[in-house]
């Protein structure tokens, strides 16, 4: 019997990952003497870590209508196990699981292998979802995206989360922890509104945080691999001639100032 496998989450092989990593690695060495404020610009794509993109997921080839009857599948076995219904429904059941699993087998569907994978690919999924690019760890970074204000952070400093695309954790689902950062600011300068688009540049770091705050709609989970300690930021402003990034005097986060300095004030 025929076994469903999985393409993977990237069609794209794995040299192409490694040579672009090469690339990107080169690209931070040239760029080593560049001024601190000169952040690598970088994309969303670019934070997930490549080794673990590809991977096996048999349930990613099943057809809308394999996976309803695994899912089937699953419900009718469960009511079997169970001291419920009559006899009556008990031989329905039988009937109802029998067809459904010989039609799964007909087109090539081995469904106690395919559950036997539950754990191994929710945890393929889950390394995918959530491990940060170490490429980028410590780096000096610039990247565009959303901006969500957050409250405090305990030692009093301002915090916002960024997300690349605007109606994230409110009208949209959370993104992926590898897809969120949390930014700390420490400084005058707080969003205007709900998903302002920001351009920041700053230390980007691996570190994991699980908050819940109210965005919106309600209570959220704020799940993020990154943190970014924001030096510069940049709002898209209104101009004459259309919608352009520009700074302000208090876009100049003080942090920088402070780390720059030896703890004084940043100018202004």
């Amino acid at each position: 019997m025929m076994r469903i496998r999985g393409r993977g989450r990237h069609d794209k092989p794995a040299f192409l990952n490694s040579v672009r990593t090469l690339l990107i690695a080169a690209t931070l060495s040239l760029g080593a003497g560049a001024p601190s404020w000169a952040g690598l610009s970088i994309g969303w794509d670019d934070l997930p870590d490549p080794t673990v993109q590809t991977f096996e997921d048999p349930y990613r080839d099943l057809s809308p209508e394999q996976f309803d009857d695994v899912l089937f599948v699953v419900r009718l076995r469960g009511r079997l196990q169970q001291d419920v219904g009559t006899d009556e429904d008990h031989q329905k059941w039988q009937e109802l699981l029998h067809e459904t699993e010989d039609a799964l087998a007909a087109g090539g569907v081995d469904v106690d292998w395919l559950l036997s994978q539950r754990q191994v690919v929710t945890e393929r999924r889950e390394k995918a979802a959530t491990l940060g690019n170490p490429l980028y760890d410590g780096q000096e970074v610039t990247l565009s995206g959303f901006a969500i204000p957050a409250p405090a952070d305990a030692d009093g400093r301002s915090v916002v989360y960024l997300v690349p695309e605007r109606g994230m954790c409110s009208h949209m689902p959370p993104p992926p922890p590898n897809q969120m950062i949390r930014v700390m600011l420490d400084a005058d300068w707080v969003p205007s509104y709900v998903h302002e688009p920001v351009r920041l540049t700053g230390r980007l770091t691996i570190s994991p945080t699980d908050h819940q705050m109210v965005v919106v709609d309600g209570l959220m989970p704020m799940r993020a691999t990154f943190q970014l300690e924001a030096d510069k930021v940049e709002t898209l402003q209104n101009r004459t001639d259309g919608l352009e990034w520009s700074e302000d005097p208090t876009d100049i986060l003080r942090a920088a100032g402070r780390r720059k300095t030896g703890g004084q004030a940043a100018s202004e």
